[in-house]
């Protein structure tokens, strides 16, 4: 029991030499590592602030390179604006000179204008006392003197004169006139357009006689009806298998005839049927007013108009003028037109563009006042069309003048297209009321013994007294018919004035 006892305390002392030999041998241990690293750290330290001061050196290096580049430059630079400076100031020192020159010339020009206008004044003064001496010397004004001196001038060379001046309108005109003959021919044989003829009535032909009855209905209901909804008049009257469609407008009598030509072939005539059938036929016209439209853009080539402007060159087909169709005149002008621009070095596509919309205001001209000039400027300015585009069309029928020459060759191709012969068709009182103002306006004139209108108004043949009229006077009285007709007649083309002077001398031989 005791050794039990001993060898436990032996044991317990033991363990605790052995704890306390333990932890002194771990500290030292420590401590010599702990040793170790902060060696390495110190030296890392180093390292470190050697690798910074060796950047910061090189830094210093860099920076000391671009500060001194720098400078450089900013000398380099100062120097340059330094001799800027200079040029500009010697600059400034030679335009001070000048203006100063300037206007010591302009002074000098002004005082010298001042001393001519005193000049002028004073031989003015001068002209008009020694006028007024001669006046009162001679015992005639100088108006007076002038007019005699004229007038004997006339008297010595009339001869001369006449013949001078019909041989100079002799050479010009025939040298104008082939050139123009050329250029109109060329562009008249480039382009030829069949025209329709239309007139205010459409005439439908019926299979049988037997459906004018259904077409006028019980008590006239169907024909009243039709009437009133199409806004046309159909006469049924005696003609054989045929009623007429009557109206002022085309696009109505369009849909009428379109509208009465399917009832008939359907058979039902009857209010509910003739509503329906006008209805279908308003929407097919209006499709063909768009495709009339488009294939006029297509053929003229003017690609770039807004649809509601191709909508309304549609509905000049169904329009017309002294008979002749407006869209197929207005197409026809517009290849005219360019034909002739291209001739003679104009715009071919200001005048090609200005052809085709000359009468866009016929579209639209019954539904709206004004001329059709005026309504057609509103509309290509209301749609943004270009303004040398309205120029040219604008002044076709002279309410504007023409201040291009694509205006005038715009007004030239329409007057190409109306005078043709077999474009348009008048009516007899129209014809007969023109051709008595051409006569009427060559007799108004003293010394005219006749005048004759022939070749469908296209000229005037005027028979003077001889024994008033001279050579001379004859050739004024052609140029004052000439004018007079310009002004107070609207025609289209020209017309030719021929005066006619000769003197027959008659004797008999008994």
């Amino acid at each position: 029991m005791d050794k039990l006892i001993s060898y436990f305390f032996i044991g317990i002392v033991s363990l605790v030499i052995g704890v306390i030999l333990g932890y002194y041998t771990r500290q030292s241990l420590v401590k010599k590592r702990k040793g170790t690293i902060e060696a390495k750290l110190a030296k890392k330290i180093s390292q470190t602030k050697k690798e910074a001061e060796e950047i910061i050196s090189k830094a210093k290096e860099k920076a000391a390179k671009i500060i001194s580049r720098a400078q450089e430059e900013t000398e380099s630079r100062r120097e340059e604006l330094l001799k800027t400076e200079k040029i500009l100031f010697k600059r400034e020192h030679i335009l001070d000179k000048k203006i100063s020159l300037a206007e010591e010339r302009e002074k000098e020009i002004e005082e010298k204008i001042q001393t001519i206008k005193q000049a002028r004044q004073a031989i003015d003064k001068m002209k008009e006392e020694v006028q007024k001496k001669l006046e009162r010397i001679a015992g005639i004004s100088a108006k007076e003197a002038r007019k005699e001196i004229f007038k004997n001038i006339e008297d010595e060379h009339k001869k001369e004169l006449v013949e001078k001046m019909q041989k100079l309108d002799r050479e010009g005109e025939e040298r104008f006139k082939i050139e123009a003959q050329k250029v109109l021919a060329q562009a008249i044989q480039s382009y030829a357009l069949g025209q329709a003829q239309e007139i205010t009535t459409t005439t439908l032909s019926l299979p049988s006689d037997e459906i004018k009855g259904r077409i006028i209905g019980k008590e006239g209901r169907n024909i009243r009806t039709f009437e009133k909804l199409t806004g046309v008049e159909v006469i049924v009257d005696d003609t054989p298998e045929a009623v007429i469609i009557s109206g002022f407008n085309p696009i109505r009598r369009q849909i009428a005839k379109l509208a009465l030509e399917k009832l008939i072939k359907d058979g039902r005539i009857q209010p509910a049927r003739i509503e329906e059938e006008i209805q279908n036929a308003k929407e097919e016209i209006k499709a063909r007013i768009q495709e009339f439209g488009q294939k006029a853009i297509y053929d003229t080539g003017v690609l770039n108009l807004p649809p509601k402007i191709v909508e309304l060159l549609g509905r000049l087909y169904f329009r017309t003028s002294y008979g002749q169709n407006v869209l197929l005149h207005s197409i026809e002008v517009s290849h005219l037109a360019a034909a002739m621009a291209e001739e003679i070095g104009a715009d071919v596509r200001v005048a090609r563009e200005a052809g085709l919309l000359h009468d866009i205001g016929k579209a639209v001209d019954q539904e709206v006042q004004g001329s059709h000039v005026e309504i057609g400027i509103k509309i290509l300015e209301k749609f943004g069309i270009k303004k040398e585009v309205i120029d040219a069309m604008k002044a076709h029928h002279d309410e504007y003048r023409a201040e291009t020459i694509e205006a005038v060759l715009v007004k030239t191709a329409d007057q190409i297209s109306a005078a043709r012969p077999g474009a348009r068709k008048d009516t007899v009182e129209n014809y007969l009321r023109r051709l008595k103002e051409l006569e009427d306006i060559a007799l108004g004139f003293s010394g005219v013994k006749e005048a004759y209108a022939i070749q469908a108004g296209r000229e005037i043949r005027i028979f003077v007294k001889p024994e008033e009229i001279g050579d001379l006077e004859a050739y004024k009285l052609a140029r004052d018919v000439a004018s007079r007709i310009e002004s107070e007649l609207n025609y289209p083309g020209e017309i030719k004035v021929n005066v006619i002077r000769e003197t027959r001398a008659i004797e008999y031989a008994r």
